[in-house]
């Protein structure tokens, strides 16, 4: 009986990480059209430092970090170091990925990423395990995941908390950059669930 029931455990816990990327793990390749029609590919920057954020225009987290303007002020401060920011939206057509709200979303909020990426059918989004709106990956040059996780330290909509927040992006990006390790390369996300 024990060992069926270790038996069990094992195949549960294996079934729960299937498809979870870890920090270290090479990074999927995938291939998506951004909203101007132009594809963009992870191995189209091999060589180069990757932010993965996966967005929601009516997820209230999203707009905690668009409408206090933090998330633009890293998009840009990043990709003013060489970092390529890819925004992605995996939710279906009829749910949180409709065009023409990604568009007046892109427009009011000003944001700043290399590219925003549509990811109708969630093919990227399952590939990479993303779970909310935000969920954050930083592959760095060598094309390993580095971080993978939330934002910040304050999981709630409130913008008031971002001062006081600990910007793990960023934090991952300095380290990296300066040849160190990430002190914390994973951690929960926070924000809307991605609505594949």
């Amino acid at each position: 009986m024990k060992t069926r029931l270790t038996l069990i455990l094992t195949l549960a816990s294996a079934v729960a990480s299937f498809g979870a990327l870890a920090p270290g793990d090479a990074a999927p390749d995938f291939s998506l059209t951004d909203i101007h029609g132009q594809k963009h590919a992870i191995s189209d920057y091999k060589g180069k430092y990757i932010v993965l954020e996966w967005n929601n225009p009516e997820c209230p987290f999203v707009h905690k970090h668009y409408d206090s303007g933090n998330m633009q002020k890293l998009q840009q401060d990043e990709r003013a170091k060489g970092v390529v920011w890819l925004t992605i939206n995996s939710a279906s057509p009829d749910r949180q990925g409709d065009p023409g709200q990604i568009e007046s979303f892109l427009q009011q909020s000003h944001a700043d990423p290399t590219a925003y990426l549509r990811d109708p059918d969630g093919t990227a989004g399952r590939l990479y395990g993303a779970k909310t709106t935000p969920d954050m990956f930083v592959i760095n040059p060598e094309g390993k995941l580095i971080y993978e996780g939330a934002i910040d330290d304050h999981p709630t909509p409130d913008p008031a908390d971002i001062p006081g927040s600990t910007n793990y992006v960023r934090a991952a990006l300095d380290q990296s950059m300066s040849g160190k390790p990430v002190a914390v390369a994973t951690t929960r996300p926070y924000g809307c669930h991605v609505q594949y």
